[in-house]
Parts: C-alpha cells; sequence; structure tokens
C-alpha cells in the first residue's frame, strides 16, 4: 500500500459502545453480508460484554475503533471462532466499520494493530471468515499478507465463504 494510513485507536468495549455500533451498523450497506440489518441493540450489549470478557481472558478481543478526534467509527480485533463450524478452536480477526468511514484505511491500520496485538498475546495464526463475494474485506486480507485457505458454504446462508490465514 503506498498511502500513509490513518491513526486509529482500538479500546475495549464499553456499554456505550454498544449504542454506537447499533448506530453506525444500522445500514444495509454495512450488514450486507451480516444478514442485511444491524441487530437490536441488546445483541451489540452482550457482544461488548462478551468482548470485554475475551479481553480479560485472552489479552484481545474485537476492540471499538477510534478515530482521530476520538470518535467511534467500529470494530476490529479477534476472538476465539464462536461457531460450531469452521475453523473450531482457532483466533479470527474481524472488522466492521460505519459506511462514513469505508475507504480511508482505517480497517487496515487497526488490523495491523490487532494482528501486533495477538502475536503479543501467544497466539500464532489467525483466520478470517470473509463472504465471497465481500470484496472490500478480501482486499484488506491481502494488505495484511493473509492467504486463501479454504473455500466453504456458510451453514446459515448457504453462501460461498472464504477462510483466509496467516501465520504469524
Amino acid at each position: 500500500m503506498n498511502r500513509t494510513l490513518p491513526d486509529v485507536r482500538l479500546r475495549v468495549p464499553t456499554d456505550e459502545d454498544a449504542v454506537a455500533w447499533h448506530r453506525l451498523f444500522d445500514d444495509p450497506e454495512v450488514m450486507e453480508f451480516h444478514g442485511g440489518r444491524a441487530a437490536e441493540l441488546s445483541v451489540y450489549e452482550e457482544l461488548t460484554a462478551r468482548q470485554r470478557r475475551h479481553d480479560a481472558e485472552h489479552g484481545f478481543c474485537l476492540w471499538t475503533m477510534l478515530d482521530e478526534a476520538g470518535g467511534v467509527i467500529g470494530f476490529t480485533g479477534a476472538q476465539p471462532w464462536p461457531r460450531e463450524w469452521g475453523p473450531k478452536g482457532e483466533i479470527e480477526i474481524g472488522w466492521r466499520l460505519g459506511r462514513a468511514h469505508w475507504g480511508k484505511g482505517y480497517v487496515t491500520a487497526a488490523a495491523l494493530t490487532t494482528l501486533e496485538r495477538v502475536r503479543a498475546a501467544g497466539v500464532g495464526s489467525v483466520v478470517a471468515m470473509v463472504n465471497a463475494r465481500n470484496t472490500r474485506s478480501i482486499a484488506v486480507t491481502r494488505r495484511l499478507g493473509m492467504h486463501l485457505a479454504e473455500v466453504f458454504t456458510t451453514p446459515e446462508s448457504q453462501q460461498e465463504g472464504h477462510c483466509y490465514r496467516l501465520d504469524l
């Protein structure tokens, strides 16, 4: 990548971040590959609480992403793969960003910081599970140096997905 990445900060999600995530992700474009619409606020409240536990237990989580001005713009981080199918037992890196912040390098900058943090926590490799049509997220995996390891069909949506891997 030739451009300079923006300054982005990551913090353990707060209770208030659940409200910010709910607002940011209430956009059909943002949720195109995540069911098409934002979840109820209670889902984000549970998610932020679970991420606080992950951070306490593992030293990493899906962190709240803050822009240069300190505004919440999404999340980026890592967590144990939460489903019974796919890369069970592995650490997944992931991201979601409010639409107004797309195309500015925030996810790449935050994902690079995430990789540093999970490596420091002793994680030897990560996966990224991406819908095969999500060209923006696939581009991020490439910028991170990840490689396509597996193509699969998701049990819930019956859509093609990609599992990208990176050894740390």
